[in-house]
């Protein structure tokens, strides 16, 4: 079967790239864009590891196929911090040790950075409603919904 040619922008840069008809966004991603920060954890859209935002709406990379992103804005892991500048998200789970094996965290980072660009002061109800389709094994959680608590704290004093 041929290849289809897809144009769209991701992580504000534009990109273009051959694909299956059947691959999916995480498929493109991790293979011709080389950009692996979106894992792999079931391929059913229930773990959220692969999450991306499309035009600012989150979706599971994982069930969304790759010729869908033509004329899109794709937003990866990859283009949350600023070059060598964490955002401050990132800078938080690192901080409070919100991250152990760190397959979920790429999902878990983008999932969050989506709550809070939709909702700046979130209540810790709506941070762990928002994560629920995101699946920590190691964390617990707790130390993710205080680390993004208190980055929407420290981005609204800013």
């Amino acid at each position: 079967m041929a290849k289809v040619h897809v144009t769209t922008t991701i992580n504000g840069e534009p990109m273009e790239f051959l694909c299956e008809p059947s691959d999916t966004m995480l498929d493109a991603l991790r293979g011709p864009l080389a950009l692996t920060g979106s894992k792999e954890g079931c391929a059913s859209g229930d773990c959220g590891a692969c999450s991306i935002t499309i035009d600012d709406r989150l979706v599971c990379s994982c069930l969304m196929l790759a010729v869908e992103s033509e004329g899109h804005e794709i937003r990866t892991i990859e283009g949350l911090a600023q070059g060598e500048k964490l955002h401050p998200l990132q800078q938080k789970f690192l901080e409070m040790a919100a991250l152990q094996c760190g397959i979920c965290t790429s999902g878990m980072l983008v999932a969050s950075d989506a709550l809070l660009k939709k909702n700046p002061d979130p209540s810790e109800e709506e941070v762990r409603f928002w994560l629920a389709g995101n699946l920590c094994r190691c964390t617990g959680y707790d130390k993710i919904v205080r680390a993004v608590m208190e980055t929407a704290a420290e981005m609204r004093a800013n």
